[in-house]
């Protein structure tokens, strides 16, 4: 009996969901009788830390989570933050008659299933439903023809996740201790890491080459139209036969490729065009080919996330959220898939709207169908399309923003690849004259005009490339013969540079990935996510940057684990897991030559296939043998001139000379500066800014030496103890630090000036109620504090003069929110084309942001309010609207503190100097070292 007839005799379902948009789109459809609630994503996963292993577990296993001993069985623990969803579940599921588990479709969704039946234990009958859209006979035809759960697609999952776990956890300690803390490795983001430092390393390495050529603007002498012009341009191509040097003809050292080629430079082009003005030029040939171009393949995750990055201008990360609405609320099927295949009823419904929007004419004779193109691709799987046997126009979904220009995307690409090809014709026309010295110049222009339009008509994709023409450009040349006389109106001399490769984009480096076949195309997202929020990479525009950091991780990753970032070997594993879920091999043996090698312990054999024991080693043995690892070493990089770059524990600094030698200089360096503009120029301009200490005397009643320095966190002063001054324990002593105000300079500051600093906090008195107020100098400028209670001061010198009575008064006051008057816009940036709103850049609390109204969006690091363009704000506020609103957060309750008791000014200031921005930044580094460093080796993402 199937479920669904079940259901009509009054049974009671429980149908489990991931995400709670979904369960409120399916109960719509399935109505009385089912109960659909979500698991919320992971309801268990390996620990986050010791303190989560359970008691019985010591050893290696309270640290990696993984028996490594014991056939490497996993730890799992119900995630802190879904215990009370776990214990719903439950309770619904002691109300049911039977469960419908009904997690995504793919691995990681069949993983949450099983751990969904591992931790609820039913005893009712277990059903795994499954669908790939999310309409109403999608949902019914799922609930009427579930499967079992499928083993060998969990064991694949939990395969990567024992292997990211084993990588995270043992690499990530090595930069800890190597590089900075809280660093983190992973089996795809560090090979990503990689692949954007080397294309800054090619950058750095680049000499550019200067070349020029001609350009000839050539007259038929006839009248022309649209159809037929009367004159066309053409680029100069040989002389004598010999091919004039293009970009292309020039290698990254500046220098030609072959000698085969003529390189002009400035005064040979001239010379060249002076020898060529009044020259009769002639058609020497026409050579015509057919075009044809066909449409392309419907999206899968990859090629929607790149198309989504050159036409709207989203992020990965950002497409994959708008996609998931889409998903979830029925418009689009599921969008993590390596699948270009359609179903019947997709194609059937596409080609309709071919017919109906288009005409018959563009309606190929049979069906299109796109074989998958992506190794190890789960077939099974639809590509991304319209939802539903009738696909819903952009206008009739209701969707708006970029919901709806994403569905537009795919609603497009959709319908054209069931369209007929483009077709045309594409013309070289070779224009030839010779020049007054007897040289044999030959001019060439290409044209392509395109006679049916065919997909074109519904979608066009993009390129990578700003500079690239798109298919559907036409570049009408005259109807010209062989023979035929040209005059030659203008003939221009062009200079040109060769340019370093480009930067990567996250379109252009899902690309990379996919074609190296490192990592799974579902999982680029979060590795872009991931690299961007550890600090190894940040944006410039929608250009990925290596940060200096990510120079010394990669370093010592390419150094001491050199196959681990191979992109042939991480490839390989891919392949191996793909197999291991294929059943071809066996997870156990696999872990064992690459945790142990293949020297570990018994029963890490190689299995048979493919040679797997000529490229596995022993990860274990790897992260052992630290002593050979130079910090120093691998964390420094020789600029030119003597000066060197290098990563220190609070960021990139240069330096010249070693310390504590005459002539040692050292300055940080910014950290929204690109790798490749670190010129030797550039580090002897950061050289020469003040730096170091200015020794500005001595304190009178301590005696100590009071130094002005240039930290981290901005210039600030100190004072040097005595030597033999405990600086640990329970009786260190802390040196008074205190930040200059921002009317000071190091190179002018006073003694008088850093002891009034560093009388900082000053007591400036007690209220009725006893309660100290103190004259504090903060992150956001000066303010007083009572208590909890602090209120804004409008100038640093009110630090030292105000009086209790001001004091007193300002606290009589109601306590502003927010600003007094509005401050008018930094830059106005014109009309988003999504709210319709005008956009401004405003200043706030914590420097600019672009703002519609209704979304605020803070410019990033390679951001400025001089330089934002109007295409960047709008940018900006798509990536915050797909984000959704910041989900609210339970504070703690605040302990109880004893009120404050009365202490002399000069105590309390000593006291209280401690949270000067230098003492504090180490502090604080220290304090987060733990949390960090577990987030770091633990991350949710299956890629790590």
């Amino acid at each position: 009996m199937s479920p669904t007839s079940e259901t009509a005799q009054g049974g009671r379902r429980l149908v489990i969901v991931e995400s709670p948009a979904k369960a409120k789109t399916i109960k719509g459809y399935l109505g009385p009788g089912y109960v659909v609630e979500a698991s919320v994503g992971h309801i268990r996963d390996l620990p986050n830390g010791a303190a989560e292993v359970p008691d019985k577990y010591t050893g290696e296993v309270r640290r990696l989570g993984v028996d490594v001993e014991h056939d490497f069985q996993p730890i799992y623990v119900v995630n802190a933050d879904k215990k009370a969803q776990v214990k719903k579940l439950k309770d619904l599921l002691a109300e049911s008659d039977e469960l419908f588990l009904a997690t995504d479709e793919d691995r990681e969704g069949e993983a949450i299933a099983w751990h969904l039946q591992e931790v609820l234990k039913p005893k009712v009958p277990v059903h795994r439903m499954v669908f790939h859209e999310i309409t109403k006979d999608a949902i019914r035809a799922a609930v009427a023809n579930p499967r079992e759960l499928n083993k060998r697609m969990v064991d694949a999952q939990e395969t990567r996740r024992i292997l990211d776990r084993l990588y995270g956890y043992e690499v990530s300690p090595v930069l800890w201790k190597k590089v900075m803390r809280g660093l983190s490795a992973g089996r795809v983001q560090s090979v990503a890491t990689r692949l954007v430092v080397e294309r800054e390393r090619e950058r750095i390495a680049f000499r550019s080459a200067d070349y020029w050529d001609l350009t000839g603007t050539f007259s038929t002498g006839r009248a022309g139209d649209s159809s037929d012009p009367s004159s066309l341009v053409a680029r100069l191509a040989s002389v004598d036969g010999k091919r004039v040097a293009q970009g292309r003809d020039f290698g990254p050292d500046g220098r030609l490729k072959s000698e085969g080629v003529l390189h002009l430079d400035e005064e040979k082009a001239r010379a060249l065009a002076a020898s060529l003005d009044g020259t009769s030029f002639a058609v020497r040939s026409v050579e015509s080919k057919p075009y044809r171009r066909s449409p392309y393949a419907p999206f899968r995750t990859t090629t929607l996330q790149q198309e989504a990055s050159r036409k709207l201008g989203f992020g990965a990360k950002a497409t994959m959220q708008v996609a998931q609405k889409l998903y979830e609320n029925g418009f689009i099927t599921y969008m993590r898939t390596d699948s270009t295949i359609l179903s019947d009823t997709a194609v059937s419904a596409a080609r309709a709207q071919v017919t109906q929007l288009y005409g018959a004419d563009y309606l190929p004779e049979k069906p299109r169908v796109y074989a998958g193109k992506v190794k190890n691709a789960q077939e099974a799987h639809e590509a991304i399309r319209p939802s539903g046997d009738r696909f819903r126009t952009p206008a009739e979904t209701g969707l708006t923003g970029d919901q709806f220009r994403l569905y537009e995307l795919i609603w497009k690409r959709t319908v054209a690849s069931q369209m007929k090809d483009a077709t045309g014709n594409s013309v070289t026309v070779r224009i030839a004259g010779t020049a007054a010295d007897g040289r044999d110049a030959e001019f060439t222009a290409s044209g392509k005009t395109i006679t049916f339009h065919g997909f074109m008509k519904a979608y066009v994709e993009g390129a990578d490339d700003p500079n690239a023409e798109l298919d559907d450009r036409e570049r009408r040349l005259p109807q010209v013969a062989e023979g035929d006389a040209l005059a030659a109106e203008e003939i221009t001399v062009d200079g040109h540079s060769t340019k370093p490769p480009a930067r990567y984009t996250e379109a252009s480096l899902v690309k990379e990935l996919e074609e190296r076949e490192i990592g799974r195309p579902s999982t680029y997202a979060s590795i872009i996510g991931t690299i961007l929020d550890r600090g190894y990479v940040f944006k410039k525009g929608t250009a990925l940057v290596p940060s200096f950091l990510s120079f010394a991780v990669v370093n010592l990753l390419e150094k001491h684990f050199g196959r681990l970032v191979d992109y042939d070997f991480t490839a390989k594993m891919e392949d191996d897991l793909d197999r291991i879920a294929r059943g071809e091999a066996q997870a156990v043996p696999w872990l064992k030559r690459f945790y142990f090698g293949e020297g570990g312990p018994a029963g890490a054999a190689s299995d048979a296939g493919n040679g797997d024991g000529d490229h596995l080693g022993g990860l274990k043995e790897l992260v052992t043998d630290l002593g050979a690892i130079d910090a120093r070493e691998i964390s420094s990089f020789p600029v030119g001139d003597g000066i060197m770059l290098r990563v220190g524990r609070y960021g990139p600094y240069v330096e010249r000379g070693e310390k504590d030698t005459d002539g040692h200089q050292r300055a940080d360096v910014p950290d929204d500066l690109a790798p490749d503009e670190l010129t030797v120029q550039h580090a002897e301009e950061l050289l020469a800014k003040p730096s170091g200490d200015f020794e500005l005397g001595a304190d009178p009643v301590s005696g100590n030496q009071i130094v002005a320095k240039d930290g981290r966190y901005g210039p600030y002063v100190t004072e040097i103890l005595p030597d033999g001054t405990p600086k640990t324990g329970k009786n260190a002593v802390k040196p008074r630090t205190a930040s200059l105000f921002k009317s000071m300079a190091l190179d002018t500051v006073t003694l008088e000036d850093a002891l009034r600093l560093m009388s900082l906090p000053r007591v400036v008195g007690a209220d009725a109620e006893g309660v100290e107020i103190t004259a504090q100098n903060g992150r956001y400028g000066p303010y007083l504090k009572k208590g909890t209670d602090s209120r804004s001061l409008t100038s640093e010198d009110q630090l030292f003069t105000i009086t209790l009575e001001e004091a007193l008064a300002i606290y009589a006051q109601p306590k502003q929110r927010g600003r007094a008057a509005a401050k008018p816009p930094l830059k106005e940036l014109g009309t988003d084309p999504v709210s319709e709103k005008p956009v401004v850049v405003k200043d706030g609390r914590f420097g600019p942001y672009v703002t519609d109204g209704e979304t605020n969006a803070t410019l990033r690091t390679d951001d400025s309010v001089e330089t934002i363009t109007p295409e960047r704000g709008y940018e900006l506020l798509a990536e915050k609207r797909a984000k959704g609103p910041a989900k609210k957060t339970a504070k703690k309750a605040a302990a109880k503190k004893a009120p404050a008791k009365k202490t002399a000014a000069k105590k309390t200031a000593a006291k209280k100097t401690t949270a000067a921005k230098t003492t504090t930044a180490k502090k604080t580094a220290a304090k987060k070292t733990t949390a960090a460093a577990k987030k770091a080796a633990a991350s949710s993402s299956p890629e790590e």
